[in-house]
């Protein structure tokens, strides 16, 4: 019993020893040894490049195995291969050792964000069997964004008045921003129009890309309302996208104050306040100034000023007016209009001029949108009026015997009860604006057949004939601003027999009608249409041909 009693105590003291053994190993390192720290920049601009150091030193009497460095950039950096976090195998770090590592991103975010870097270093020191982490953080305020962003808003305007006002943005940042989008907050009262460039319902506008000196603007019509003495606040954000968030890197606020107006401009074109020209149109400009004030208005003068290439100046005739070449402006003094002489409260008047558009012009843009303006100076009161412009499309329509596209037959002049083919060819034509559902319908006399060749290939499923009507109808679609003008214009060739009866003898039949084209214009919503003239046997495109040739024998 003795000897058991022996055992017992030697067991229990190899399991104390062992106990004791594991603590002290546990306790005899202290994870204070290692100094671990994050140096770099306490402030930074938006999109900047900055360096952060990580340093650590092994302060202790042993060996640290095993380490691993873990860095985790702040939120929303721009980073080599968009990793956040990264991790580092270390050599052993022994008594003494000092290292550093940098790692180098770019912050994102609005002023007067924080951006936190955070590191940790898990190790185990020599000859104890658990692992210790030491971590830190680092914290960097974004001073700044070098981004300009503001509004050009007037500081008062009329209640009820139109408003044109831009937003303004240039990036001064040095590195390529993308993924921008601006969103606008309009005060109460503010009835949007449309923009330059188009919104996304009426509130947001994405920015592609913005490098170092570049910038645009975003123009707003619109309308606004509201009490006398009121302010209006405009509010925006230009915001960018990262990790799936949005970020703020800029805000714009600007106030309006609401004035009581005095006078209130209109104008009509042809009669028609809303009216929508056409290349080579006549129009008759009449401006229209009432005094809605308290007081009468005295020794006034109006000036409109004109903008646009579709504008034949040299046509402009203007009664009482005086018209300036160098900046296109037409001048009205008092001394020559009564109404501007002395213009009572509630009391109407009006100026007019004439001026025509020219038939063709350079195309400004392959965005399209063409338009003219007119701005309206008198007195203190400023109104801009933009009138839009159909596209011009046109249809070519010519006939031929000799084609290059397929060999002709039957006799020239043709002859009664025998059949001669005629190739006809048709080229389409857009100029100003983008043009869809485009079609080019003509009619074949009874006595003419469709013999089924059609060239380009590619052009035949959209080609019909209707034998009722007998109506050929060539599906064109959508043509672009300046298609056929700036490139090849589509064209379809197609084949057709003509067979003169004894009644055709001793004349030209037509062998083809009217062609017309018809499509509709997208920035003005009207339908456009254009005419070419009917063909006959005279074929006066073909010069191989010759009228007397064109007379049935």
């Amino acid at each position: 019993m003795k000897r058991k009693f022996i055992i017992f105590l030697v067991l229990l003291a190899v399991i104390v020893g062992m106990a004791g053994f594991y603590y002290y190993q546990k306790n005899a390192y202290s994870k204070e040894s290692l100094k671990l720290e994050i140096l770099g920049s306490e402030e930074a601009e938006g999109y900047q490049e900055i360096e952060y150091i990580v340093k650590y030193k092994n302060n202790g009497n042993i060996r640290l195995e095993e380490p691993t460095l873990t860095f985790e950039y702040p939120k929303f950096s721009i980073v080599e291969n968009n990793i956040l976090r990264k991790e580092v195998e270390l050599e052993d770090i022994y008594p003494g050792q000092e290292e550093t590592l940098s790692f180098k991103a770019r912050l994102i975010g609005g002023e007067g964000e924080t951006r936190i870097a955070k590191v940790m270093l898990s190790y185990r020191p020599k000859n104890i069997k658990p692992y210790y982490k030491s971590t830190t953080t680092f914290t960097t305020i974004i001073k700044s964004v070098p981004l300009n962003f503001n509004f050009d808003l007037p500081s008062k305007i009329e209640s009820g008045k139109n408003l044109k006002f831009t937003l303004n943005y240039y990036s001064n940042i040095d590195y390529p921003l993308s993924n921008l989008r601006v969103k606008i907050k309009y005060p109460f009262d503010f009835e949007f129009v449309e923009s330059n460039p188009q919104s996304l319902e009426k509130t947001e506008w994405e920015i592609l890309s913005l490098n170092k000196a570049e910038g645009g603007r975003i123009e707003i019509l619109g309308r606004i309302g509201g009490g006398i003495g009121e302010q209006k606040i405009f509010e925006a954000e230009l915001n960018t996208w990262k990790e799936g968030e949005e970020i703020l890197l800029k805000k714009a606020t600007k106030g309006v104050e609401i004035t009581k107006p005095a006078l209130y401009i209109t104008q009509q074109i042809n009669g028609n306040p809303e009216y929508i020209a056409n290349a080579g149109d006549s129009l008759h400009y009449e401006i229209f100034f009432k005094n809605i004030g308290e007081e009468p208005l005295t020794d006034l003068f109006l000036i409109t000023t004109l903008e646009g290439e579709a504008f034949d100046l040299e046509t402009l005739k203007a009664f009482g007016g005086e018209y300036n070449p160098g900046d296109n402006s037409i001048r009205w003094e008092w001394q020559r209009v009564g109404d501007l002489q002395f213009l009572d409260v509630q009391r109407e008047g009006k100026v007019e001029f004439w001026v025509k558009l020219k038939t063709e012009w350079e195309i400004p843009s392959s965005e399209g949108k063409a338009l003219i303006k007119n701005k309206i100076y008198l007195s203190q009161a400023k109104e801009e009026f933009v009138t839009k412009v159909n596209s011009k499309l046109e249809i070519s329509q010519r006939g031929y015997f000799r084609a290059e596209v397929w060999e002709s037959s039957g006799s020239i002049p043709p002859k009664v009860g025998q059949t001669t083919t005629y190739t006809i060819i048709w080229q389409a034509k857009n100029y100003y604006n983008e043009i869809k559902n485009v079609k080019v319908k003509a009619t074949l006399p009874k006595n003419i057949k469709l013999t089924g060749e059609i060239f380009p290939e590619e052009e035949t499923g959209k080609f019909t004939f209707d034998s009722d009507s007998r109506e050929i109808v060539w599906d064109i679609g959508d043509l672009k601003v300046g298609q056929g003008v700036f490139n090849p214009s589509p064209n379809i060739s197609f084949q057709i027999a003509f067979t003169p009866n004894i009644s055709q003898r001793g004349k030209t039949p037509k062998i083809i009608g009217e062609a017309e084209i018809t499509g509709e214009d997208q920035w003005t919503t009207q339908t456009l249409e254009a005419v070419a003239e009917a063909i006959n046997t005279t074929l006066p495109d073909d010069s191989t041909v010759t009228e007397e040739e064109g007379i049935v024998r």
